[in-house]
């Protein structure tokens, strides 16, 4: 089947995976690229809070592109009351001409604590619930101002909106919601709630198939929806290159992102899944002990063939597919280093994975 294709407005690189931070960019990259990514065929742009706000380079993108469909890949919602949020989005989907979609995740509770010094007062799950809840009803309030819709939860509330604070009604009202999902909980709120799941990489194939796929067909029956409608993103770890040598130097690069996501002990249960409960374990007291460097090598070639799709360029195209027929609906490419700037290798695979 037909696969929509989607990447990275920018970054994460593997030096920022490696603890080695990142490069700036500027208002007229990221414009550039954004028409690039268009040319190329892509059917969609996203933007990571990874060091930068997630909604910000999404105007960029939408005063540079026609017909991408653009998003946050995510955005973390904690940190923002629903109506902050509420407000970006409903800004985004007028400004875009109704292709943006806003993706939302909760992240862990050390980065929510330490990070963004916001509380963290019980489970996310029940709180992402009523997260989306309020969103919904914010967006019908601002779409029929004479007649607001209010929540009211344990955790957030939304009882107030005066004509003067309203936006108004706009052309394209109905924002498709994303959540980030990792465990059975999200991704049953996803199929329940959602347009669609943003799979975290940390996810592997089988993980999705085993543990994602089931739950969001639970969710989808909890509320009466088509599952067939419900759009799966995966974004498959890539190590890629012109040469069998080059793509033995891209898994290393591969091994520094999937230990940096593996040592978060909240995304331990896939690999307890697998039975790598150990090496998560080491993982974890590595990256607390900011021994970063060391961590790439406790991810085995077992471990990689779990995660990523492995091949050189003139064959990633076909093992991506091999991969995510089937399973996801939509990829993102997360191309990384050399790889991001091929636009031959960018246009081959876009084109392979649009084949039916």
């Amino acid at each position: 089947m037909a696969l929509r294709v989607e990447t990275p407005l920018f970054g994460p690189d593997t030096n920022q995976y490696a603890g080695q931070g990142q490069p700036s960019v500027t208002l007229e990259q990221l414009a550039a690229t954004c028409r690039l990514l268009e040319q190329l065929g892509f059917d969609g742009i996203t933007t990571a809070e990874a060091g930068h706000d997630a909604f910000l380079p999404v105007m960029i993108a939408a005063a540079n592109t026609h017909r991408l469909a653009i998003g946050t890949n995510v955005a973390v919602a904690f940190p923002r009351s629903p109506m902050v949020t509420a407000q970006m989005a409903w800004d985004l989907a007028h400004y875009s001409g109704g292709r943006f979609t806003l993706g939302l995740g909760t992240q862990v509770k050390g980065h929510n604590e330490k990070r963004y010094s916001t509380p963290w007062p019980s489970a996310p799950g029940p709180r992402m619930r009523e997260y989306l809840l309020c969103l919904k009803a914010i967006f019908a309030s601002f779409q029929n101002p004479a007649k607001p819709t209010y929540f009211k939860g344990e955790f957030y509330q939304f009882t107030l909106m005066a004509p003067f604070f309203n936006p108004g009604p706009i052309a394209h009202p109905d924002v498709p919601l994303y959540i980030s999902a990792v465990g059975p909980y999200m991704a049953r709120l996803a199929g329940e709630m959602c347009e669609g799941l943003r799979l975290h990489p940390i996810s592997t194939f089988r993980h999705t198939r085993e543990v994602i796929l089931p739950a969001i067909a639970e969710g989808a029956a909890r509320s009466g929806r088509d599952p067939a409608k419900f759009d799966l993103v995966g974004a498959p770890f890539l190590a890629t290159g012109r040469t069998e040598a080059d793509v033995e130097q891209a898994k290393n690069a591969v091994r520094k992102q999937i230990s940096f996501y593996a040592s978060t002990r909240s995304y331990h249960r896939v690999l307890e899944f697998h039975g790598w409960e150990q090496t998560g374990q080491r993982l974890h007291e590595l990256s607390v002990a900011n021994r970063w460097a060391e961590m790439p090598a406790l991810i085995t070639d077992e471990m990689l063939e779990e995660w990523a799709v492995v091949a050189t360029y003139d064959r990633l195209g076909d093992a991506v597919r091999a991969k995510a027929d089937g399973l996801f609906d939509t990829v993102t490419l997360t191309l990384l280093d050399e790889a991001r700037r091929d636009e031959d290798l960018m246009r081959a695979t876009i084109a392979r994975l649009h084949a039916a």
